[in-house]
């Protein structure tokens, strides 16, 4: 859903120093970034690298594939499907995610040492992916609609943008802010604060390539201040166009993942 255009401001800094280039509307630069990040191609997959360091400096690794399709283009509905590769603990787990713009994600795990098929309760979305600093809404993306968004600064490098949730008691953040390089339209750095108006999480992006034509996130970093650890996610082998079916992306495959996510 397109932002109110309520939103639609400029910052003072803009207009004085090009008074005759001003900024794209703010739902078209937050629309934009969005489609950048999370709608690469009509479809994609990559092999994605986590080390997941503690606050006493002790790492995990997560090694996974994951697939995504899009249903509908420039922040539609999408599929995604998570195969985890190693360590041994989480090999074979499985995560889907069918994204929907208009009401609740619906997610679903496979966890193969129990041989079960758990429901991801959208109350859980906010919570850590697979025991990494991750959330499970950063993999597919938090939709547009569920915050208020307003430009609180603006240099020649970046958009700096300030989202406030419309449902505060939904998520575990007061606001966060994201800054939006002005070149590539990729989301580069996020700041969350909690009630106290404290930044006790961070995201960085730490590498960019363009693959295929698609300007790409190839490395990224969440930091939790509170506890001090953080999540390295590397991106290799990344494809997009593949003419994925959209039958991989069922509940049938939680437990037999195809061979697109397995090779």
């Amino acid at each position: 859903m397109l932002i109110p255009r309520l939103f639609f401001i400029l910052t003072l800094a803009a207009l004085v120093a090009s008074p005759t280039l001003a900024a794209p509307p703010l739902d078209e630069i937050i629309r934009k970034a969005n489609n950048v990040s999370y709608y690469g191609g009509d479809d994609g997959r990559a092999e994605v690298a986590m080390t997941i360091t503690d606050n006493q400096g002790r790492t995990r690794e997560r090694l996974f594939t994951i697939l995504r399709k899009d249903i509908q283009k420039d922040g539609g509905n999408q599929l995604y499907f998570v195969y985890f590769k190693r360590p041994s603990d989480v090999r074979k787990t499985t995560f889907l995610v069918h994204k929907f713009i208009d009401r609740d994600d619906d997610r679903w795990m496979y966890l193969p040492s129990l041989d079960l098929v758990k429901r991801i309760a959208a109350s859980d979305k906010r919570t850590s992916f697979m025991g990494s600093n991750f959330f499970y809404e950063d993999v597919s993306g938090r939709n547009l609609d569920a915050d208020h968004h307003e430009m609180i600064d603006e240099n020649d490098t970046y958009y700096v943008i300030r989202n406030t949730p419309k449902d505060p008691a939904s998520v575990e953040f007061a606001s966060y802010t994201v800054w939006i390089d002005k070149k590539n339209s990729l989301p580069m750095k996020a700041e969350y604060k909690d009630k106290t108006a404290t930044i006790y999480r961070t995201m960085e992006v730490l590498g960019v390539e363009t693959i295929q034509g698609y300007t790409t996130v190839t490395k990224s970093l969440i930091s939790d201040l509170g506890t001090g650890g953080n999540t390295i996610a590397e991106f290799t082998n990344i494809k997009y166009n593949l003419s994925l079916s959209a039958d991989l992306f069922s509940e049938r495959y939680l437990r037999t993942p195809p061979k697109e996510a397995r090779q």
